[in-house]
């Protein structure tokens, strides 16, 4: 991975984005049906996932955030839930790393864009594993750490990224342990790309199903999904054209343009 500097953190207060974390704004947003750009957006986000779940199938989103993945997954009993008690949620006050279900109890889990957020991500990954099925999918979208994200991440201020931690490590945590909305978007990175020290770590768990590399004009002028910013509001042709630039990007230049990761893994024990 190419790195303009290892490590950089932003306070609150710091932070150009609008809205952050304001998640009853960013429902009324989404449904007011006038941004056409983070529609889609999301859209692509969560529909590749029901390509990995079966309609009968039992599952679980972590780290939901707004719930906005109900719009776009096609399963009927996908239940939402998050660190938090946010009215719209299926089940409330959840931690991804310590969630209160039993052993297997799930075909399939979602978690987007919330892995960068998790402080110890080896407990996720052991948690998640105990709640799903034998067989069951964990399916994760989440940041890549390119050179235009962390660009934009200096420039937007927002979250950081830290590619000098452990993200095995269950003593010292990847993210601020005391701010759900800390973030550290170097951690997918550091967990994927190296797929022998993955094997290693967590091979007895799970094996990698699916991986795709995958974003980056879409997201730029999408105004934002858990935070608000300046987008040129565009028509669905032209959202597709800019949708086929992206995938030359982020396939040819993964390590300068891609902005996003798609990572499906399946449970073995």
């Amino acid at each position: 991975m190419l790195k303009i500097i290892k490590r950089i953190k932003f306070s609150k207060e710091q932070n150009r984005m609008a809205n952050v974390g304001a998640i009853e704004k960013i429902i009324k947003n989404f449904e007011n049906g006038k941004n056409k750009n983070l529609e889609y957006l999301l859209y692509k986000r969560f529909s590749w996932m029901n390509n990995f779940i079966k309609d009968s199938d039992i599952g679980l989103e972590v780290g939901s955030g707004a719930g906005l993945s109900k719009k776009f997954i096609k399963n009927k009993n996908l239940k939402t839930s998050d660190f938090s008690e946010h009215q719209h949620l299926d089940i409330k006050n959840i931690d991804a790393q310590k969630t209160k279900f039993g052993n297997n109890t799930f075909d399939f889990i979602l978690a987007s864009n919330m892995l960068h957020h998790i402080p110890y991500p080896i407990k996720f990954f052991r948690e998640t594993n105990r709640i799903l099925k034998k067989g069951g999918r964990l399916i994760i979208f989440d940041a890549y750490c390119s050179v235009s994200l962390q660009l934009i991440t200096i420039l937007m201020r927002h979250e950081g990224f830290d590619f000098t931690v452990d993200p095995w490590s269950e003593t010292k945590p990847v993210t601020d342990e005391n701010n759900v909305w800390s973030g550290n978007i170097a951690v997918t990175n550091l967990i994927f790309d190296n797929v022998h020290l993955f094997k290693k770590k967590v091979g007895d768990l799970y094996t990698i199903e699916h991986e795709k590399i995958t974003e980056c004009m879409i997201f730029l002028n999408s105004g934002g999904v858990c935070s608000s910013t300046f987008y040129i509001p565009l028509n669905e042709s032209i959202i597709k054209i800019i949708d086929k630039f992206d995938t030359f990007l982020t396939r040819n230049f993964p390590n300068i343009f891609a902005l996003g990761r798609q990572i499906v893994l399946k449970k073995i024990s």
